[in-house]
């Protein structure tokens, strides 16, 4: 494949996603190839990955028995029906998943993307309220700052406005919000969960008043929320919410598509909070980002309740031409065999006191605010510019990538850090060393 260079016109032909695509496109960024914790950029150099690409990486880049099981499957089954057909490997992949999931949960339901995930997650939540007489559940909390991804459902319950301004006069209707829980005046600097703001999962019963506790069919949540620049739960917090949605009846359902697959040294966040949702979404570390994949698994009563109250015949008119894809199951299985032979998510834990120290070795770090973590993820808040948010933070990504070369994400002024799980002691170590020059270049 030819790469378009920096002043090819060719790239004017790409609409590119969540992108400052005129910035972009007069300065471009381009990544011609990856290996392990680094990727190359098309002028030769050797970028160090802060991102796992985009949350999704979690095994390093371009693992053999990953790529090798793609070309096998690719040579021998390019594609199988998903409607009313199925292939041995999405049955094999589900079955190797299942043991990773949170106690009671026994079924996958795949689609192509975490949005895709989430959009399964709620229908699968109105499926099973209308399964048992009580279709007037139909209404979902979210929480602001909350991500869910970009399909019509994900934007109605997610709570970043930016994402949901353009299209506010036609998204779903019969959706409330929870509070975020990030307030710098009762957790800045926080290693690990902050010990103020379990009391906002209240705001629940605030809702169940106004709205009707038979009216709400979920509450959806990111256990530990990653777009909206890395918000980590209070102490308490998640285990109140499980307590008033059991309480009132109501789904709980997590978006693990970031936190899922050892990001916090445990399978999934429910694991590593001990708290157990109806209904979880995931994708990204799913097949290590090599073929795109999403997955909607739900409790076992969950899936026999609409299985079993439907007629002969289907019993869940949902699905995508490409769920369980031949390709995607095969990355799977080859992916989930990483993790467990070289143990990623007990390194991730075993790694999580360095990468706490070296993060907070950045509190005085010019134009630092806020430094916050967990497992291998961590959010550092910048103060903002005056009169242009986000802008001091996109300085250091550019900084970062041109100057640095390490690639980091940034969310408004908030720069997002979520390595491969491969990373080492000393490569997370570079890895601060260049957030650091970054800051006191673009001082």
């Amino acid at each position: 494949m030819t790469v378009p260079s920096r002043h090819d016109p060719a790239l004017d032909a790409q609409w590119m996603p969540f992108t400052a695509n005129k910035a972009f496109k007069a300065r471009p960024r381009l990544l011609v190839s990856a290996k392990d914790m680094h990727y190359q950029s098309d002028d030769g150099r050797a970028i160090l990955d802060g991102t796992a690409g985009l949350w999704c990486v979690n095994a390093g880049h371009c693992r053999p028995s990953i790529i090798e099981a793609i070309s096998r499957t690719a040579a021998s089954l390019d594609f199988a029906p998903s409607f009313q057909m199925g292939h041995p490997l999405s049955f094999a992949f589900a079955d190797k998943l299942v043991p990773l999931l949170p106690d009671g949960m026994r079924h996958v339901f795949f689609s192509n993307s975490g949005s895709e995930a989430v959009d399964s997650a709620l229908k699968i939540a109105l499926a099973y309220h209308q399964a048992r007489g009580e279709p007037e559940r139909r209404m979902f909390i979210g929480r602001t700052r909350g991500y869910h991804g970009v399909g019509w459902g994900g934007i109605s319950v997610g709570g970043i406005e930016a994402n949901r301004k353009t299209f506010a006069a036609q998204l779903m209707p019969h959706v409330d919000h929870l509070p975020h829980t990030h307030d710098l005046a009762h957790n800045a600097f926080s290693k690990g969960q902050p010990l103020w703001g379990a009391h906002l999962a209240d705001a629940l019963e605030t809702m169940v008043a106004t709205h009707g506790a038979d009216r709400i069919a979920a509450v959806i949540v990111e256990p530990l929320s990653g777009s909206t620049g890395v918000l980590v739960p209070p102490v308490g917090y998640l285990e109140r919410l499980r307590a008033l949605c059991t309480q009132h009846g109501i789904l709980l359902i997590f978006d693990e598509v970031i936190s899922g697959f050892g990001r916090l040294g445990a399978p999934f966040a429910a694991q590593y909070f001990g708290v157990t949702p109806d209904i979880m979404a995931m994708a990204k570390g799913l097949t290590n980002a090599a073929v795109p994949m999403g997955a909607t698994t739900v409790l076992g009563s969950i899936h026999d309740t609409v299985v079993q109250a439907a007629p002969r015949g289907i019993e869940f008119f949902h699905g995508y031409t490409y769920s369980g894809h031949p390709l995607a199951a095969a990355a799977g299985i080859a992916t989930l065999e990483v993790y467990q032979q070289e143990g990623l998510f007990a390194r991730a834990h075993a790694l999580s006191p360095v990468w706490e120290a070296a993060v907070h070795s950045l509190c005085d770090a010019p134009f630092v605010i806020d430094v916050r973590n967990l497992g291998l993820v961590a959010g550092i808040e910048l103060e903002p510019r005056p009169g242009l948010p986000g802008a001091r933070a996109f300085d250091a990504f550019v900084n970062c990538f041109h100057e640095q070369d390490a690639l980091i994400r940034v969310t408004g002024d908030i720069i997002a850090l979520s390595p491969p799980l491969t990373i080492s002691e000393e490569q997370i170590h570079e890895l601060v060393a260049k957030v650091r020059r970054a800051l006191e270049s673009i001082a």
